[in-house]
């Protein structure tokens, strides 16, 4: 079931001036329900800008945007209604921490959705849980919190609104390598215990190998490819020249594959690395 489909999205700044900039252009793609979508590409791809367009924050110069089934600028769609069914985390979302307890952080959305209180606990709690954020967190001032506790109790906030498709931009920009793999951790246990379809947009290559089974690479506001992880990877020149790196073991696999030695071209994570290297020495 195709839950989100863009047809010839097109998005311009200063529409009219002479600082007029196209920073989307002509995008058409599709993402089906339960699917783990990465978005990659170089800084002022318009990966972040095409994200703002699929919950409706930004509206779109030209082309369309659905949403389980709906054109979200269509007359008589509630552009609300949109918001709750797609949740958006901006990068270093603690930022957006304001109430006096953790509690309460979690609780905002829901309680913008007009749920009762007994519901509204339920949901709190069961999205703390979600996002490894611990009980006794939650009578505590957000703000007492480490980083990446931050981060975690400011997901745990979206997921507690329970959006049938959650984006993330960058949801561990800034964390140590310990904080990091906690939050993508926790996101990609959610994806699978909640069935929900997940957009990761990242500057990390290594992000998105681990946890997505598609990618949609941009450059320059246009598609480059959209394709499984392994095909993607395995375009390693394509995607250097337009800016991009790629996993540090995907190079090492692409030198000695020059060198002579043949590991195959979807080679993206340590565990395969290994997995062919042992391989090619029991021959």
């Amino acid at each position: 079931m195709t839950v989100i489909e863009t047809k010839n999205l097109t998005y311009k700044y200063s529409v009219g001036t002479p600082f007029e900039v196209t920073a989307v252009k002509d995008v058409s793609f599709t993402v089906e329900k339960g699917d783990f979508i990465g978005i990659i590409g170089h800084t002022g791809s318009g990966k972040s800008t095409l994200t703002r367009h699929l919950n409706g924050l930004l509206k779109q110069t030209g082309g369309e945007v659905w949403i389980n089934g709906r054109d979200i600028r269509a007359k008589g769609v509630n552009i609300r209604d949109i918001r709750f069914e797609v949740g958006l985390v901006f990068q270093y979302s603690e930022h957006q921490l304001f109430e006096e307890t953790v509690f309460k952080d979690i609780s905002f959305g829901p309680k913008n959705m007009g749920l009762s209180e007994d519901g509204i606990k339920e949901r709190v709690l069961r999205a703390a849980e979600y996002m490894g954020v611990h009980e006794n967190w939650l009578s505590r001032s957000p703000f007492d919190l480490s980083g990446g506790q931050k981060r975690r109790v400011a997901l745990a906030g979206v997921i507690a609104m329970e959006p049938r498709i959650l984006i993330l931009d960058e949801p561990a920009a800034g964390l140590d390598p310990r904080g990091r793999e906690k939050v993508l951790k926790f996101i990609s246990d959610y994806h699978k215990s909640a069935g929900i379809t997940i957009i990761l947009v990242s500057h990390s290559m290594e992000d998105i190998v681990r946890y997505a089974g598609k990618v949609l690479v941009m450059n320059d506001g246009g598609i480059f490819c959209y394709e499984k992880t392994d095909k993607a990877f395995s375009r390693v020149k394509e995607i250097a020249e337009i800016g991009l790196g790629v996993p540090q073991i995907t190079r090492l696999a692409e030198r000695l594959r020059e060198k002579g030695v043949d590991l195959g071209t979807d080679v993206y994570t340590v565990e395969r690395a290994v997995e062919r290297i042992l391989g090619l020495m029991r021959k």
